[in-house]
């Protein structure tokens, strides 16, 4: 058997498929050492296992927006009680569920065939909530409505997808300081370990009505309120799922990671899950109440498709309105930071980032796929698709390609027609999985200038404000502007006073610079040598004569070419054979 599994990856490696996707053994130059093709596959299921949760969470959040039904009700504005307004969110619901396998299918698969990343892609958690309840309100009743909304999204796809042409969202991420981009990869581990633990996960951690969080883990029965599910008044940590989940999705994972068992974290979500399946069990994901009989009653359909009914091309194209603009911005800030810092921490993560240059391959591309999947989500109803942050847990199975992507996109494809399954598996099963792959991820913080206060508390205030807020913007903009603060001040004083007040181990500060690597992406770059604004054999002779390799080229004054690669910066005279 495992000499048949060598044969396989072999023979595929030595192909046109593993030259594409870089796998090692192909030949290729920039081969991705530990890269296997059966590795990658059950990577890809890894990752789509720990996302297809998102089917029916982003379904049921982007329903409450009432989606196109109309509340024609004249005492009650949002229609609670409207048994008819109550069928058509339903059908919306439906919908979505849909929608919403169909963009993540489409987005994941185009960013393993074309940017070669392991990095799964749907709608964006906090992105669908801010779409949901900031903007288009419950039932409708926020400051535009959802048609209008999806056109803000619609837009803002193309605004990006024009941004990453040109280079700019790639080249904001590589100026950000070494310490805060190592603190976003330890704060989305944070993060989705604070999911696995919370009430999207084992259940562990639960709310507080005096200090915002507390134990959880208690029946419905014990909860504050019904307004406040996760709320326990008492008996915590005595849930029959959440103890589930603890041994099953998280102990018995990790002693199959302890003893590198293949597929360790998937072996955990679908044990855990065929475990909750049937009804008369405690842990039973199916209770007998309307809720329960009601996904009960969808899961036994196993096999069926529903055409988009309702939200299928819904866009009202109104960009007359002020505050269609104002949702449009607020969707581009918070998505460029939040999409952003996910791939970047991905990529640095899978070991795809360059020391150099601090980019990763194939960057444009990537983001270029992200801001078309962006538009054609709102084209099928839903909110901003974005990097997802448990691709980690593939890559963490050895995903190290594109394949990785692909299989996570055929899996969501296969799930728009099992959507009764795929949508069934518990939060309690993948609970556990966060919470490893976040122990995983927190290993960036032995990166981080701990040495220096100017880098170490942007740093710690990006690493804590992520999961605390349940946004990763949010934490980069609160570690880029305390950085720029702190350090801005302190350099302000240093010039004024001639470095006669710099900071007594001022020494020890992380020097930043503007990385290597020109802010014009490879493919003008590309255009550029191919219409005689420079001749690349030219210089990469004068680099290989230093002992060095092109990695970027840029022009100054007519006069001079800067190099910069893996060997020596160089700046050349204007060789005689280049035209600019």
């Amino acid at each position: 058997m495992v000499e048949l599994v060598h044969r396989i990856n072999a023979t595929v490696a030595d192909s046109f498929v593993g030259r594409w996707f870089h796998l090692e053994g192909s030949g290729h130059p920039r081969e991705r050492i530990g890269s296997r093709f059966l590795t990658e596959i059950r990577a890809g299921l890894t990752t789509w296992a720990a996302m297809a949760y998102i089917i029916s969470v982003n379904a049921s959040i982007i329903a409450d927006t009432g989606g196109t039904c109309v509340c024609t009700s004249t005492t009650d504005p949002v229609c609670n009680t409207d048994a008819a307004y109550a069928a058509c969110v339903q059908d919306v619901h439906r919908d979505l569920i849909t929608s919403t396998a169909a963009v993540s299918a489409l987005a994941s698969f185009l960013m393993g065939l074309l940017a070669n990343l392991p990095v799964g892609m749907a709608p964006g958690l906090g992105l669908n909530a801010y779409f949901t309840y900031s903007v288009v309100g419950f039932h409708g009743s926020g400051i535009i409505s959802y048609r209008e909304a999806l056109a803000a999204v619609f837009l803002e796809g193309w605004i990006f997808f024009i941004l990453s042409l040109l280079g700019l969202r790639q080249w904001l991420a590589r100026i950000m300081p070494q310490s805060l981009v190592m603190s976003v990869g330890a704060g989305i581990g944070l993060y989705i370990a604070f999911i696995g633990l919370s009430s999207g996960g084992l259940g562990v951690v639960g709310g507080d009505t005096t200090n915002l969080v507390g134990l959880g883990g208690c029946q419905p029965q014990y909860y504050v309120s019904d307004d406040l599910p996760g709320y326990c008044a008492s008996h915590v940590l005595q849930s029959p799922t959440m103890w589930l989940g603890i041994f099953v999705g998280g102990i018995l994972t990790v002693f199959l990671m302890l003893y590198r068992v293949k597929g360790a974290i998937l072996i955990g979500i679908f044990l855990t899950s065929i475990i909750s399946w049937p009804r008369p069990t405690s842990v039973t994901y199916f209770p007998h109440t309307a809720a329960g009989d009601s996904a009960f009653d969808f899961f036994k359909q196993v096999v069926t498709f529903r055409p988009l009914q309702k939200i299928g091309n819904a866009i009202d194209y109104n960009y007359n309105k002020g505050r269609v603009w104002y949702a449009l911005i607020t969707f581009l800030y918070v998505d460029i930071l939040d999409t952003t810092g996910t791939l970047y921490a991905m990529a640095k993560f899978a070991g795809l980032r360059d020391p150099v240059t601090l980019d990763f391959e194939n960057s444009t591309i990537a983001y270029c796929v992200d801001a078309f999947s962006i538009s054609m989500g709102a084209l099928m109803g839903t909110s901003p698709v974005t990097a997802f942050i448990e691709s980690a847990t593939g890559i963490s199975e050895g995903g190290k390609t594109g394949i990785t992507a692909m299989v996570t996109g055929i899996a969501f494809f296969v799930s728009v027609f099992f959507a009764p399954i795929f949508a069934s598996i518990p939060s309690w099963a993948t609970g556990g999985a966060l919470v490893i792959v976040g122990s995983l991820m927190i290993r960036n913080v032995r990166d981080i200038n701990w040495d220096y206060v100017g880098d170490s508390v942007p740093a710690f205030l990006t690493l804590i404000i992520i999961p605390l807020t349940y946004n990763i913007a949010y934490g980069v903009i609160a570690g880029i502007i305390s950085y720029v603060l702190i350090n801005g001040v302190a350099w302000a004083l240093r010039k004024i006073s001639n470095d006669r007040l710099a900071p007594p181990n001022y020494d020890a500060a992380e020097v930043w610079v503007i990385p290597p690597g020109s802010i014009v992406p490879t493919w003008m770059r590309f255009v550029a040598s191919r219409t005689g604004l420079y001749h690349e054999p030219v210089i990469e002779m004068h680099m290989q004569q230093r002992g060095g390799s092109m990695d970027s080229v840029s022009m100054e004054h007519d006069k001079h070419v800067h190099v910069q690669g893996r060997g020596t910066p160089i700046v050349l005279d204007k060789p005689e054979e280049t035209t600019f």
